[in-house]
């Protein structure tokens, strides 16, 4: 038995990378032959010409947004699922309404390798607390723990009082739900008197995971990593012993780009995640999470050797009202690509004397005051709302991957 689940996780970094980029044009091949929505979006795609990561960065990006009005037109999957798929074992529906296809194959949302990076082994027993009801989260890791040939308590959520007795009854090992309802159950043990320090390890995800969370968890002796995943996709990136960011899943391809368009930014900075997985089943082709995070730069400590990402690090969807008129970060977007010299933009939207006021943030290594005028002009023509232009210097604008800041108190 190793640290590792498979000899994927300690690829040669510079392997790893072609092999990807060789899997991502094998999927867009494979989407294309075989899912009606994929062809249409991907008309024109050559994917024989998909040979590095900056080809892929020419590739479409499909909003989840997309995903509803492609299933209102054919459904139930919006003609995404594979006319070469698996056996369908489960029909999910999360919020939109959108829903989610589940198949008859083992660890189908690829989260076994998430479990045993958080300590789980087989033979182990687990106790599951996500939800069986409608979303997939309880499903999913259902599904990668009997991967693992791990024996899982279907426990669900709810129910504080019997899901203490049940762990104290059962001692499990693990638990798998969020956080902050494995603080609850262990109060409540603790209310009740009842002994459940069997449970030594945890994996959590499905909210944000706390520093004061993280130190209650740690004081009790539990060893506490958190996951990070879509119901769409399954594991896209998880948190090993190392505890230092969380290493991108060898089942997925994932980029950072400013948010509202499918441009790659640097190492480091943030932007929203975008996944190519490699499920045959499901194509899923630079599909935008609406999630926020960054890449980490080096490898982690736990000698897994694939990229890493520093989280979530909030929503990227930052569309908000000004003076009545929708503004988008497509827009802010739109704004850039018209000025060759501005290389980043970022709105500030506050109020007074109980009027919105927007100051359009522009930095650039050309401060003119025709330039000034030239963008006050794109402004109009590009948001449909005036907004005060301020040049700042290359560099100075926060690297929080913001480029709608809306300062406004509601």
């Amino acid at each position: 038995m190793t640290d590792f689940y498979d000899h994927l996780e300690t690829r040669n970094p510079i392997d790893r990378r072609s092999q990807q980029v060789l899997a991502v044009a094998e999927q867009v091949a494979h989407a294309q032959a075989t899912c009606p929505a994929w062809a249409d979006i991907l008309q024109g795609v050559e994917a024989a010409k998909i040979t590095s990561v900056e080809s892929i960065a020419e590739l479409p990006v499909t909003r989840k947004s997309s995903l509803i009005e492609l299933q209102k037109n054919n459904m139930p999957f919006g003609g995404l699922v594979s006319s070469e798929a698996a056996p369908l074992a489960y029909v999910f529906t999360s919020p939109g309404p959108i829903n989610e296809p589940g198949f008859d194959v083992l660890d189908h949302w690829h989260f076994a390798r998430a479990l045993y990076a958080g300590g789980l082994r087989k033979g182990d027993l687990v106790h599951n607390t996500f939800s069986y009801h409608f979303t997939p989260a309880g499903i999913m890791f259902d599904n990668a723990a009997k991967a693992l040939g791990c024996t899982v308590i279907a426990a669900g959520v709810g129910n504080s009082d019997m899901q203490a007795q049940s762990i104290a009854a059962l001692k499990p090992k693990a638990y798998v739900g969020t956080p902050s309802f494995l603080k609850i159950v262990l109060d409540k043990a603790d209310e009740l008197g009842l002994d459940v320090s069997s449970m030594t390890h945890a994996v959590v995800g499905g909210e944000p995971f706390f520093p004061v969370q993280q130190a209650f968890f740690k004081a009790r002796g539990l060893q506490v990593v958190q996951g990070y995943a879509t119901a769409d996709l399954g594991s896209i990136a998880y948190e090993t012993s190392a505890q230092e960011g969380m290493v991108i899943d060898e089942d997925v391809y994932v980029e950072i780009v400013r948010p509202g368009t499918g441009d790659l930014v640097a190492d480091g900075e943030v932007g929203e995640v975008l996944v190519t997985n490699f499920n045959p089943h499901y194509p899923l082709i630079r599909f935008a999470t609406g999630d926020m995070s960054a890449i980490l730069a080096g490898e982690s400590p736990c000698g897994r050797t694939n990229r890493r990402i520093k989280g979530w690090m909030g929503r990227a969807d930052q569309a908000t009202k000004v003076r009545g008129m929708f503004v988008r970060p497509e827009q802010v977007a739109a704004l850039v690509a018209k000025h060759d010299t501005v290389s980043k933009v970022r709105l500030e939207i506050s109020q007074t004397n109980g009027q919105d006021v927007m100051l359009v943030l522009c930095e650039t290594a050309s401060e003119t005051a025709d330039l000034v005028a030239q963008i006050t002009d794109s402004v109009r023509s590009v948001l449909h709302v005036r907004g005060e232009v301020t040049l700042k210097p290359v560099g100075s604008l926060p690297n929080d991957g913001k480029v709608i800041d809306d300062q406004r108190e509601y």
